[in-house]
């Protein structure tokens, strides 16, 4: 039930991540204001991202921090209405930002806290097919409200006043754990095990016995490169996504809606699948199969946009996939952030999809706009493949 406030609040966002980007250019903004808005204020939530996953760990309180995003996100959204300047509604989403991200880390280390390690994955993946629901339902609300000619005021207050819901079923149902020491235990049993791991191979040396296995250590830094870019890949690819739907295929913003509704409906269906079933193959590999599967799909819709009759239809068809490969690729780079990632650098993980994220905000509206829309898919596929290369030596 603790969860029920983010719900409330993925509404709102869900709402909001296909509302912002048409409003913008409807009020006078271009394809490079989008960017910019986006990723200035991923940019900015960096040190803010660390900064929330870090305090959060060192007060060991963590109800807090999620009350304080809620709250502020509903605040500055009413404030949203007050103005139809780019300039001003860039500023206040970057500052929006910065504290939107204060309920990330907590809400991991709230997961990671409550359920042991092999009750992570689906755990998260329950977590992430409730909010993606309240995402899907907040798409859908954009497209009654579009539909029905609501105003920018009205939706936006919408946003705002779904926050306030969250926040205030916050309140009353989230609650700190009494005992923090999951993290913590799984990381001794991780060294545990890698030290009994080279007294088995070094007993066989000496033994003289031929060896069938070796010592792998995990490589961090190759997990961590591979999570920037996959975010990387995501923003440069679907900042600019809704503009393409709207002008290159002439789709009226009801219809925008409806494609990402389906693009959610994916996500919804892959965590549902990552709940019910026990992972059996390694995480690690199947986050590279994942990775690649999501560079081949964006390759596909090159193919796709190019059959005009269908392409709206085709192009549908690969978010569905895309949003369905997304939910699985997160579970397991989440449950596994948390078992790599030491106590007391929660907010690491956020930071790493931030990095990439801000540089993808800017880079694929600023791509659509000088090259084309094609060659936006070209280099978002490829730096895919490059995130998929790269998790190979994690």
């Amino acid at each position: 039930m603790w969860r029920l406030g983010f719900f409330f609040h993925k509404m709102a966002f869900g709402l909001l991540s296909v509302f912002l980007p048409l409003y913008i250019v409807a009020i006078g903004g271009s394809l490079v204001d989008i960017g910019i808005m986006a990723s200035a204020a991923l940019f900015f939530a960096i040190p803010a991202a660390f900064f929330w996953g870090y305090i959060c760990d060192k007060t060991r309180r963590y109800k807090r921090y999620i009350l304080i995003s809620f709250l502020s996100a509903a605040a500055f959204l009413y404030v949203f209405t007050l103005t139809s300047s780019v300039g001003m509604l860039t500023l206040l989403y970057i500052i929006m930002s910065m504290l939107h991200v204060a309920y990330e880390a907590p809400k991991n280390v709230l997961i990671a806290e409550f359920y042991t390690r092999e009750d992570w994955e689906r755990s998260y993946a329950l977590y992430e097919a409730l909010v993606e629901g309240g995402w899907l339902i907040g798409l859908l609300f954009g497209f009654f409200s579009s539909t029905f000619g609501f105003d920018a005021r009205s939706t936006l207050l919408l946003c705002s006043g779904l926050n306030l819901l969250a926040f205030l079923v916050s309140l009353i149902l989230v609650t700190d754990p009494m005992l923090i020491f999951e993290r913590r235990l799984v990381s001794m049993e991780k060294a545990i095990g890698f030290a009994y791991k080279g007294v088995v191979i070094a007993s066989k040396l000496l033994d003289g016995l031929l060896l069938d296995q070796k010592i792998e250590r995990d490589n961090l830094y190759a997990f961590c490169s591979g999570l920037v870019l996959f975010s990387l890949a995501s923003s440069t690819l679907f900042t600019p996504l809704p503009i393409f739907f709207s002008n290159n295929l002439a789709l009226p913003a009801s219809a925008v809606f409806i494609i990402y509704i389906l693009n959610s409906g994916g996500g919804v269906l892959g965590y549902f699948l990552a709940i019910g079933r026990s992972v059996q193959l390694e995480e690690k590999v199947l986050i590279r199969r994942i990775t690649l599967f999501r560079g081949v799909l964006v390759f596909l819709l090159i193919v796709f946009v190019q059959i005009f009759a269908y392409a709206a239809i085709l192009a549908a068809a690969v978010l569905i996939l895309m949003g369905f490969a997304y939910a699985l690729y997160f579970v397991y780079t989440l449950s596994l952030s948390m078992e790599l990632i030491p106590a007391g650098k929660a907010g690491l993980f956020n930071v790493l999809i931030s990095v990439g994220g801000a540089f993808g905000s800017f880079l694929g509206p600023f791509i659509a706009q000088i090259l084309g829309f094609n060659y936006l898919f070209l280099i978002a596929g490829g730096i895919f493949i490059l995130a998929y290369i790269t998790f190979i030596f994690s």
